[in-house]
């Protein structure tokens, strides 16, 4: 699986990026481990996601969102998550083992 996600910061600044390991990718932000955008402006509030199987859709999705005026990507992001809560991943495994994402309030 892919996915596509949105990070926040308190003040309200927003990343979306794409990955093959929504759970892993979200610690890395979190943690600070990169130097970049996310970690100089604290974007690390996990706010919205979507999932892919395939790589392409994931990257042209991504593509398409990053182009969006910041009403637009507000719009998305409260269409899932209202109150802007701060989305934990957690992974399980499924019967045929492949990773599954759960949400849960954090």
């Amino acid at each position: 699986m892919f996915y596509v996600y949105i990070l926040a910061s308190r003040s309200r600044v927003l990343y979306t990026g794409v990955t093959n390991d929504l759970a892993r990718r979200v610690r890395e932000h979190k943690a600070g481990e990169s130097e970049g955008f996310t970690k100089k402006y604290r974007v690390h509030r996990l706010v919205f996601f979507e999932s892919f199987r395939d790589v392409r859709a994931a990257i042209a999705r991504e593509k398409q969102i990053k182009l969006w005026r910041r009403e637009k990507k507000v719009a998305l992001i409260e269409a899932q998550n209202p109150t802007g809560e701060d989305l934990v991943v957690e992974l399980e495994e499924s019967s045929d083992e492949k990773q599954i994402p759960r949400l849960r309030s954090g």
